[in-house]
C-alpha cells in the first residue's frame, strides 16, 4: 500500500452521525472477488438516485446532485471529516477500499467503529480521533470557505490548519510504524522474505517427503 507521511488535501463533510459499513459500501458491491473498483460506488444509495449494481457504468447513473461528494465545491477531496462513531455497522473491509480508491487518504471523526478503525490502518487509509469540539470547529470552517484545506503530518502527529493552528492526535506507534512505511500485513511478512525462503530450503533437505504432491 502507498506510504502515509505528510498529506495535504480538500476537506468534504460528512454531517452525519453513526455511517455504517453499508451506507459506506452497500451489500450488492461485496459480490465482487477482486479487491478493486469500489471507489465508483462509495456511499452508493446516497450518491445516485437509482438503485446500483456491480458493473454499471458510472456514467449511466443518477447522481443526487444534494450529496455532499456530488457538489462541485468538494470534487477532488481526498480528507473526510465526519461525525461520532463513523464506520458502525458489519466488519466489511471493503469500506475502507472503497474510502481509499476514490481518494480519500485521511479521514477525521470524534469517534470510530472499532473493526473499521483497524481496516483503515490495514489499507492505507488514516483514521484520526480529534475531540468532538474541534471536529464541530472544522465542519464550520468547511462550509464557510470553499477549498478548505487540511494538512495531516503523520509524523507529528498533528492536523494543520490553513490558519497554521495545529492539532495534535494519538495513534498507536506500530500502526504509524506501518502506515509511514506503507506496509499491510502482507508486506510486514514480506520483509523476511530471505529468511522465509531459507527455512523453506533447509526444511525441504531435511524432510523432502514434505514436497511430495498427492496424486488426482
Amino acid at each position: 500500500m502507498d506510504k502515509f507521511t505528510i498529506h495535504k488535501g480538500l476537506v468534504a463533510p460528512m454531517d452525519r452521525a453513526n455511517v455504517d459499513t453499508d451506507a459506506i459500501i452497500p451489500k450488492q458491491f461485496l459480490k465482487s472477488i477482486k479487491r478493486s473498483g469500489f471507489g465508483p460506488n462509495l456511499f452508493d444509495e446516497w450518491r445516485y438516485l437509482d438503485h446500483g449494481e456491480p458493473g454499471q457504468d458510472p456514467a449511466s447513473r443518477k447522481p443526487n446532485p444534494d450529496f455532499v461528494l456530488n457538489q462541485p465545491r468538494y470534487q477532488g477531496a481526498s480528507v473526510l471529516i465526519a461525525r461520532d462513531n463513523f464506520g458502525c455497522g458489519s466488519s466489511r473491509e471493503h469500506a475502507p477500499w472503497a474510502l481509499e480508491q476514490y481518494g480519500f487518504r485521511a479521514i477525521i471523526a470524534p469517534s470510530f467503529a472499532d473493526i473499521f478503525f483497524n481496516n483503515c490502518f490495514k489499507n492505507g487509509v488514516l483514521p484520526i480521533q480529534l475531540p468532538e469540539a474541534q471536529v464541530a470547529r472544522l465542519f464550520d470552517e468547511v462550509f464557510a470557505f470553499p477549498g478548505y484545506q487540511l494538512t495531516v503530518d503523520l509524523e507529528r502527529q498533528v492536523v494543520v490548519k490553513p490558519d497554521g493552528a495545529e492539532l495534535p492526535f494519538d495513534v498507536q506507534p506500530f500502526r504509524k510504524y506501518c502506515l509511514l512505511n506503507g506496509f499491510d500485513d502482507i508486506g510486514l511478512t514480506l520483509r523476511h522474505a530471505d529468511k522465509i525462503k531459507a527455512y523453506e530450503a533447509e526444511r525441504l533437505a531435511t524432510k523432502p517427503w514434505l514436497g511430495n504432491r498427492l496424486a488426482g
